[in-house]
């Protein structure tokens, strides 16, 4: 096999330099032509830097703080203990997938570009645009799921220590638009110039979490709930008469502690050494969110001695009566709070710089409209800034719908957990359809995975996509109501029209994603 006998095409030029990049790790040094990658002068982030970053956008600890709410209701110990068992193993399935194809093709359109490249010459074209779309519309969800958090938990402060305080949602949508604009802000002015602020996260953030469970479990000894009501209680409030159906929705949590677990990918052309970097980064980011979530939601359970006053707890925010019940001390559970504030703003820092990352990939490749401005990066600034405003501007506009229904803002959350998986089964799916060959996915690549288990990772990330796109669109309680709606499938259909409409005004016309194929294979 020679490297002669591969393209690489592109029938619409960028104003971005082409370059002929080789993949590293590649049988043969195969390279991917006029794929318009960042240049490695440009490439700014250390490989640490890489690692931090992709951890702090997942937070896992955290993120289960944050969502903890619905866990207790669909299944309480049960799905807070054996979810992120079962979520682990699913998502890193998912992980292993995109680590092996990210150590081939490192570029920051991720999932997108290898679908591109995997799928027949008849269709890639429109197979590719809906992945790209799918992950980008999953990073805007994710990044609102995320900048909610401070919002509420900023209002929760204000509840406890002025219960007569009843917040009103214009109050949410405020603080959701200043801390979005922040961030905005300090991504586009100052995070080319402070990288280092993602291992300041990582280190903030893992310390958070260990000053949190051990101050927990001290104050709470020798009060511990008995083993049995931590290990093997089922709480099902939701009115479904299934448990089982009350579990697999109420995963919602434990996958949230890995949402955007795909961030590292989209940062391959901010790092040099991508092809090795970005699966130690997915790997890491697995690993260290597992054994935090869940040594978190461990110490949690036996330190909690009533989970129906968290659910129902005056401030709204079910860890902020997790924390007072197992400190005994509101001043405690305070601080931990505003620790998971800036976990928050963290997050959506790392959250916000990946988003933009695959827009300005998408615009590259003039899949969106008004690509001619998305795609440039500031000269000085060295960012996409019209990709970050371009984002932030479809957040404020989600943000919007807060101040008619908190509901249909929620739905957000799962909308962004489907979105993702769904662009995860694309190339696991086209990466079978090749029968998972050396051509497309060569042996000397820095993430190798045997043949059976490369077959098994690749058909459980297909199926999990298939099960989100299911039970994260049930209702979360039952009978439903206005606000017990679960309106992830009217979010769904509202995203399904606007790409519908970009695809014919504009990438029907001028997208064309990357090609690598043989020359005899006559597609």
């Amino acid at each position: 096999m020679h490297s002669d006998d591969f393209k690489s095409e592109r029938t619409t030029p960028t104003d971005v330099e082409r370059q002929s990049i080789q993949i590293e790790g590649a049988v043969e040094h195969i390279q991917l032509n006029e794929l318009n990658l960042q240049s490695r002068g440009t490439r700014q982030m250390s490989n640490l830097e890489t690692i931090s970053a992709s951890w702090v956008i997942c937070d896992s600890w955290a993120g289960v703080a944050g969502t903890i709410a619905l866990a207790i209701s669909q299944g309480g110990p049960v799905t807070l203990i054996y979810g992120p068992i079962v979520t682990v193993l699913l998502v890193g399935a998912c992980a292993m997938t995109l680590a092996e194809l990210a150590s081939v093709y490192p570029t920051a359109g991720g999932q997108y570009h290898w679908t591109s490249i995997l799928a027949p010459r008849s269709i890639n074209r429109s197979l590719s645009y809906c992945c790209g779309i799918t992950n980008m519309f999953s990073w805007i969800a994710i990044c609102t799921g995320i900048s909610i958090i401070p919002a509420q938990l900023i209002l929760g402060i204000a509840i406890l220590y002025n219960p007569t305080f009843s917040p009103q949602p214009w109050h949410y949508f405020l603080i959701y638009q200043a801390i979005n604009g922040i961030v905005l802000l300090y991504n586009i002015t100052l995070l080319k110039r402070s990288l280092w602020i993602h291992d300041v996260s990582f280190f903030v953030t893992i310390a958070s979490f260990l000053v949190i469970v051990i101050a927990c479990v001290t104050r709470s000894s020798p009060h511990y709930e008995p083993s049995k009501a931590v290990w093997a209680t089922f709480l099902n409030d939701s009115g479904w008469s299934s448990g089982g159906v009350a579990f697999l929705t109420g995963l919602v949590t434990p996958n949230y502690m890995y949402a955007g677990i795909d961030g590292a990918l989209h940062l391959a052309e901010e790092c040099n050494n991508a092809s090795t970097v970005v699966p130690r980064a997915l790997m890491s980011t697995l690993s260290i969110g597992f054994v935090t979530s869940f040594a978190f939601v461990i110490a949690m359970l036996y330190c909690t001695s009533d989970l129906n006053a968290a659910v129902q707890s005056k401030t709204g925010v079910p860890i902020y009566e997790i924390w007072r019940q197992a400190t005994r001390s509101d001043t405690a559970a305070t601080i931990f709070v505003i620790l998971v504030v800036f976990a928050a703003v963290f997050a959506l820092i790392g959250g916000q710089q990946t988003a933009s990352r695959l827009t300005w990939s998408l615009a590259r490749d003039h899949a969106l409209i008004g690509s001619q401005w998305l795609s440039k990066t500031h000269p000085k600034l060295d960012v996409p800034v019209w990709s970050l405003i371009f984002n932030f501007v479809v957040m404020f506009i989600i943000g919007c719908v807060y101040l008619g229904s908190s509901s249909a803002f929620n739905a957000f959350i799962g909308t962004g957990l489907i979105l993702q998986h769904i662009s995860y089964a694309f190339p696991a799916a086209l990466l079978m359809y090749r029968k998972r060959s050396k051509v497309w996915l060569p042996q000397s690549r820095s993430f190798y995975l045997p043949g059976l288990l490369g077959w098994t990772v690749n058909v459980i990330t297909i199926g999990f996509a298939i099960l989100v796109l299911i039970f994260y669109n049930f209702p979360t309680a039952l009978p439903v109501n206005g606000t017990s709606m679960n309106y992830t499938s009217a979010v769904l259909g509202v995203m399904a029209i606007f790409a519908g409409l970009n695809w014919l005004l504009c990438a029907r016309k001028k997208y064309c994603g990357p090609r690598l194929h043989r020359s005899s294979d006559g597609e």
